[in-house]
């Protein structure tokens, strides 16, 4: 896939164009769809819900929260918890100090869905994979350097 430049100026300068690079690359790389279809086709579930299993995985949390994290409205959080809920993979309980909420949570079966779906999502693409251990190497000391300087 050519990655596509992105249109603006944001700086100027070569350090600049190769930074935009750098970051349409990545985009490219991690953002692939066809990661996305791969999990959504191995599982049976579209991308969406299975990013709010996964999300349900790490901690409970209150339905408005979920649709916060979705970036999604309440009424769409809410079809989603109902698909969810329907399959066996959530249910809903009363929340501990909202007695006006309630708490989704993962059952067993949705645990199995979201360690499932992160095992296919945490493998390498082929193209990265097929590198050899040197630029591996290089490339991880990279992203550690930019991780820190974004958490400076």
């Amino acid at each position: 896939m050519t990655p596509t430049r992105p249109v603006g100026d944001g700086g100027t300068g070569a350090a600049s164009d190769a930074s935009r690079l750098a970051w349409s690359l990545m985009c490219d790389l991690v953002l692939n769809n066809e990661r996305r279809r791969e999990v959504s086709d191995g599982l049976g579930m579209s991308f969406g819900r299975i990013k709010a299993i996964r999300r349900l995985a790490r901690a409970p949390m209150a339905l408005w929260e979920l649709a916060s994290t979705l970036g999604v409205d309440a009424p769409y959080a809410t079809v989603i918890v109902d698909d969810l809920e329907a399959q066996g993979l959530v249910r809903r309980r009363p929340h501990p100090s909202d007695g006006r909420a309630k708490l989704v949570e993962v059952t067993r079966k949705g645990r199995d869905v979201a360690r499932r779906a992160d095992k296919i999502l945490s493998t390498p693409p082929p193209a990265l994979a097929s590198l050899d251990p040197e630029q591996v190497g290089v490339l991880v000391r990279v992203l550690h350097a930019v991780s820190e300087a974004a958490h400076d």
